[in-house]
């Protein structure tokens, strides 16, 4: 997993970046946008301190700056500002901080608009369903998409990269998933036997608040904000040892704030199941 950040040594791009550090500018470097001319491109693994230069359009960029933007990297992690997070167990806030991340507007309005515009197309004929078939989901329907037109298939294709190291192989099929406004996910973890150790969705129409909770004891867990146009990733023991679910619209609060909850779409991305897990 990797986040894209930049930096810069003038005053008020310094502020920006402070502001942003957590949120993803991935897709702005990808899209080849213009950026000042003072701006250093870097990547670091999430929650680690390492960085590396990739990209830079500054040939004498102070070595000042580069100090101060490790060091705020580390003072970020030392004072658990993980902003979408919020857990009252130390252990299980750091579990979640290593293990789910969120990029807020990973999308563009214009992209969500072209990703609801293709689903609706898909899911015209389907009707909301009152419960799934393992009890999981309620008042919802769903499909699996294979192909996107030009236009979004570049977005699935860098969730994608975003997502997933080089050396793991994404399913084929993308997981669509539309709930109403009345409805909800109950706690769940997703069969290992479908589907790989990480999934990665981009919440369209409505902002919510997902819960993970300790599967070996419930009463231990975290509340994830999950913003419209976001991109959530959930890996490792995130996926493996907690139970996910989306609150109901009278339940839906975030640090005692009310997120209001409207009928919401995720596209989702997952990566092939281990083929030990597969077998079970």
């Amino acid at each position: 997993m990797v986040f894209l950040t930049y930096c810069s040594y003038t005053k008020s791009q310094w502020k920006i970046l402070t502001a942003i550090i957590r949120t993803d500018l991935c897709h702005v470097f990808m899209s080849k946008q213009k950026l000042p001319q003072n701006v250093l491109i870097t990547y670091r693994p999430l929650h680690t301190t390492c960085h590396k230069t990739v990209f830079s359009k500054s040939k004498a960029l102070k070595s000042s700056t580069w100090s101060q933007f490790q060091t705020f990297s580390t003072e970020a992690k030392t004072n658990q500002d993980v902003y979408y997070l919020d857990a009252k167990d130390k252990d299980i806030y750091e579990i979640l901080s290593k293990n789910m991340s969120v990029q807020n507007d990973f999308l563009t309005e214009e992209e969500e608009q072209s990703l609801i515009e293709e689903v609706e197309r898909s899911m015209r004929k389907l009707r909301y369903e009152s419960s799934h078939w393992d009890n999981a989901i309620h008042v919802y329907r769903e499909t699996e998409k294979m192909s996107w037109n030009e236009k979004n298939s570049k977005i699935i294709q860098r969730v994608r990269e975003i997502a997933f190291d080089k050396t793991i192989s994404p399913l084929a099929h993308v997981h669509v998933l539309d709930i109403a406004k009345d409805g909800y996910i109950k706690p769940h973890v997703d069969a290992v036997r479908f589907c790989g150790d990480t999934i990665a969705g981009m919440c369209l129409l409505s902002s919510c608040v997902m819960r993970l909770g300790l599967e070996k004891d419930s009463s231990k867990f975290g509340d994830i904000y999950l913003p419209r146009r976001c991109l959530y990733i959930m890996k490792g023991r995130a996926r493996y040892d907690f139970t996910h679910e989306v609150l109901k619209q009278e339940e839906s609060k975030f640090k005692n704030q009310t997120v209001p909850r409207d009928r919401r779409i995720s596209v989702i991305c997952r990566n092939e199941p281990n083929p030990a897990t597969r077998a079970e």
